[in-house]
């Protein structure tokens, strides 16, 4: 067996790219440290670092194909750090106003037929974007979410495997975060007339 700590990082990309888990370990073990320091510096919170490193070496594992021979891992992993750290500020920033904006809508009077309008609306236009995946995928979310099935109950019942139910309930409500994100927005900017 190599001992891949004498390895330079160009070493450990190239042996990435040959799909060998023993140089991702070995970046990993290398570079899990610093990143997790810096995302902890940034974002005061232990369990937010250590989410943010796992997704970028989750990304960084599934992008090892693509990557360029002559790319700096420790920058391109710093870089990610500092992405992901500024997109976690960003989806702070929309919870702190939709706060502010229920808060603000609470505070006033009475508005249980603006809020049963709102809600009928956002229920339709969730309908709307299930009616449009595609059909396994809509099956799957359907029976996750309306008949709140298990992922084993549906893969049993669909006769497919948890695997393949996670993924599709990934790409469902992936797709349906997307396509509400907008409306939130619309909602948000009602709101806060």
């Amino acid at each position: 067996m190599t001992d891949l700590s004498m390895f330079s990082d160009p070493e450990l990309l190239v042996s990435l790219k040959q799909d060998k888990l023993g140089a991702f370990k070995e970046i990993y073990n290398r570079h899990w440290g610093k990143l997790f320091g810096d995302a902890y510096k940034r974002l005061n919170s232990r369990e937010l670092a250590e989410e943010v490193v796992q997704e970028i070496f989750t990304n960084f594992w599934t992008k090892r194909q693509s990557l360029q021979p002559n790319v700096n891992i420790a920058a391109y992993l710093h870089l990610a750090v500092q992405n992901s750290v500024i997109d976690q500020y960003r989806k702070k920033l929309v919870k702190e106003k939709y706060k502010e904006a229920f808060k603000i809508v609470h505070s006033e009077a009475d508005n249980s037929t603006e809020d049963a309008i709102l809600m009928k609306e956002l229920t339709y236009t969730i309908q709307t974007e299930v009616s449009h995946l595609p059909d396994k995928c809509r099956s799957v979310y359907e029976l996750s979410r309306n008949e709140h099935k298990t992922n084993r109950e549906i893969a049993a019942y669909l006769g497919i495997s948890e695997k393949t139910v996670e993924n599709h309930l990934t790409k469902a409500l992936s797709r349906l975060r997307l396509s509400l994100s907008h409306y939130l927005v619309l909602v948000l900017a009602i709101l806060l007339k």
